[in-house]
C-alpha cells in the first residue's frame, strides 16, 4: 500500500522552484517540526524536540533574501492551520514578518510578489516587473 503525501508532494515541488527563481544567496529552509504519531517512541523524540527549541506550529518554509524573511505554510488543497499554526502566524505577523498560505508552487510564486521578493526572473524581465 502506498502512502499518499500531498503536502510533500507539493512542498517538494515548491522548494525545486524556490531554488530556481530565487537569488543564489537565498535560504530556503525546512523546519521539521513534528515527528507525527507513531506511539510512544515517537512522542518522547517529539519531546526531546521540543526541550531543544522546536515552535509548535512553525511554518513549513523559511526564505531569507534580501534583507527579508518570508514564511510560508504548505497546505493540500484541503488542509486548514491547526491552532498553533494560527498563532504562529499571527504572531510573526505581528513582528512584521511575512507569512503565507500555500497550496501550490503558483501560490508560492505569488506570495513572493506580494512581499515584494524579486526573482531573478524579474530581475532579467524589468518590463514584467514593472507592469505587475
Amino acid at each position: 500500500m502506498t502512502r499518499r503525501t500531498p503536502e510533500a508532494d507539493i512542498q517538494r515541488a515548491i522548494v525545486h522552484t524556490l531554488r530556481v527563481v530565487l537569488p543564489r544567496e537565498a535560504i530556503i529552509h525546512h523546519s521539521a517540526n513534528e515527528v507525527g504519531s507513531g506511539g510512544k517512541a515517537a512522542r518522547q523524540r517529539q519531546a526531546i524536540l521540543t526541550g531543544m527549541g522546536v515552535f509548535p506550529g512553525f511554518a513549513d518554509l523559511i526564505i531569507l533574501t534580501g534583507g527579508r524573511v518570508l514564511f510560508l505554510e504548505v497546505k493540500s488543497q484541503s488542509g486548514r492551520l491547526s491552532p498553533a499554526q494560527r498563532d504562529f502566524r499571527d504572531r510573526v505577523q505581528a513582528q512584521g514578518f511575512g507569512w503565507a498560505l500555500i497550496r501550490s508552487v503558483e501560490d508560492a510564486l505569488g506570495a513572493l510578489a506580494d512581499h515584494g521578493i524579486t526573482t531573478r526572473v524579474q530581475a532579467l524581465n524589468p518590463r514584467r516587473r514593472a507592469h505587475a
